[in-house]
């Protein structure tokens, strides 16, 4: 369904896309006071919706936002209205428009619920045949990246200070430590070991991730939550990126350098077409 028709959800009403509009006095749009989530859709079936929804409930507490909403119930019309199959819901809750612009957060205002689908990307050919590239940068982010918040200027610069230098992500790096991509999850395979940080206030808790990890354990691969530095990036077996929507892809080239011997690695492979399969069944 191209764009012109693809309905959307704004505040209790399916429309047109290109007919929402929301006030310029909305706090997402002023401050950034809001928050996200996107839910991959396989075959008009969510994937992890369970733990998509709690990690939008944990970034409204986090917030201290209120909104009763069946946000589950959101999903399901959204996908029957715009024909199932394969898709991508994103939903954003802002804190809502009061009548004046003001830092201070407004004691009795009512949020923003905006919700719309969008076209599932395919990994390119080349991507799988050859991997991708990425760079190490300084994470330069706040310090509660844990909430998922749509104030992501910090993750735009990220992002686009890797594409000026030909690379397809951003791996960030705070405190010697890597955390996260600028817009993805990260892992390492050192000596054997499927390697990814633990969860802390400094990075996205992934749901993509998640499911990775319990593909990656049914295959017997030894998983663990430990940090990793850059050095230890650097001379890794195999690095990969994921998110909801690129999935899980090979990072090949790591700031100029091959990781391994430059091309997807076998570990890799075997877990990819495994996620595969799980994600249909989720």
């Amino acid at each position: 369904m191209n764009d012109r028709h693809r309905l959307c959800f704004l505040d209790g009403e399916m429309l047109p896309l290109a007919k929402a509009k929301v006030s310029v006095l909305d706090r997402s749009f002023l401050f950034g006071d809001g928050v996200y989530e996107v839910i991959p859709v396989y075959d008009g079936q969510p994937f992890v919706l369970d733990s998509h929804l709690q990690r939008l409930a944990n970034s409204l507490s986090a917030v201290h936002m209120r909104c009763d909403f069946d946000f589950a119930g959101l999903v399901a019309r959204l996908i029957k209205q715009n024909g199932g199959g394969d898709m991508a819901i994103y939903i954003q809750v802002s804190r809502g428009a009061p009548k004046e612009r003001n830092h201070l957060i407004p004691a009795a205002i009512e949020a923003t619920v905006f919700a719309m689908t969008q076209a599932f990307p395919a990994p390119s050919e080349k991507a799988m045949e050859t991997g991708v590239s990425a760079t190490i940068c300084e994470d330069f982010r706040w310090q509660r990246c844990d909430i998922k918040a749509t104030s992501l200027l910090a993750n735009v610069m990220l992002r686009q200070q890797a594409a000026d230098q030909d690379a397809d992500e951003a791996i960030l790096e705070r405190d010697g430590m890597i955390t996260e991509g600028s817009s993805s999850s990260v892992f390492a395979l050192i000596d054997d070991t499927l390697r990814t940080a633990e969860d802390a206030p400094v990075l996205l808790p992934g749901t993509t991730r998640d499911r990775v990890i319990d593909v990656a354990r049914d295959l017997g691969i030894t998983v663990v939550s430990r940090g990793f530095s850059k050095t230890e990036l650097y001379e890794a077996d195999e690095v990969w990126i994921c998110s909801a929507l690129r999935e899980l892809l090979p990072v090949t080239r790591l700031d100029g350098r091959p990781v391994g011997d430059g091309l997807p690695g076998p570990v890799w492979k075997k877990v990819y077409r495994a996620f595969q399969i799980a994600k249909r069944s989720c």
